[in-house]
């Protein structure tokens, strides 16, 4: 904004310059054709006006290398006010690619949540009332986690080791029977890789 502002600035200052020129021109050119007519017939006045033609030539010459500075100033702005488009452009690009991409994962994570939720729905049908209840309970006091895999005698809730009374206690526990981690409190899964 700021480069453009200036570029408009530098165009306006220059237009200015370029009036100014053309009025100085316009008046040299008249003094020149009062001289060149033969109306001023004064020698004093001659000379007045030859003085003149000579100061507005100067002014001129002074006037013209203003204007050259300003188109320059102008070209410089331009050439910035370019480049920082390109980059707003190339910035703009990489936003809009990553909120399609934000879109398009939200969209993915909204569509897997609906199949997670409705997969849950199923399973939970079949899971008795009392251990939904403690395994919902749980969630919230652990962050979302409930239940964890018991792998390698380390519970994956808290990732840490049973100890070996407890690691007893399960072994003897029948299949159906509902174990916790003494760590965490959390639902302990038993598979063929848990260790005991």
């Amino acid at each position: 904004m700021a480069a453009q502002t200036e570029e408009s600035d530098t165009a306006r200052e220059q237009t200015k310059a370029e009036q100014d020129v053309d009025q100085v021109r316009q008046r040299a050119a008249r003094d020149q054709q009062r001289l060149d007519s033969g109306a001023v017939s004064s020698p004093k006045d001659l000379e007045n006006l030859q003085k003149e033609i000579v100061s507005l030539a100067k002014r001129q010459g002074d006037l013209e290398d203003i204007v050259l500075e300003v188109m320059e100033r102008r070209e410089s702005a331009q050439e910035r006010a370019a480049e920082l488009t390109e980059r707003v452009g190339a910035v703009q690009g990489k936003i809009d690619d990553a909120t399609a991409r934000r879109v398009a994962a939200f969209e993915e994570i909204d569509g897997e949540a609906a199949t997670v939720t409705k997969e849950r729905e199923v399973v939970s049908g079949a899971v008795p009332a009392e251990l939904l209840k403690l395994y919902d309970k749980l969630r919230q006091q652990q962050g979302g986690i409930g239940a964890a895999k018991l792998y390698a005698r380390s519970c994956q809730g808290c990732r840490q080791e049973l100890a070996i009374t407890e690691l007893n206690e399960i072994r003897k526990a029948a299949s159906d029977t509902v174990v916790r981690c003494e760590n965490c409190g959390r639902i302990l899964v038993r598979t063929s890789e848990s260790g005991l």
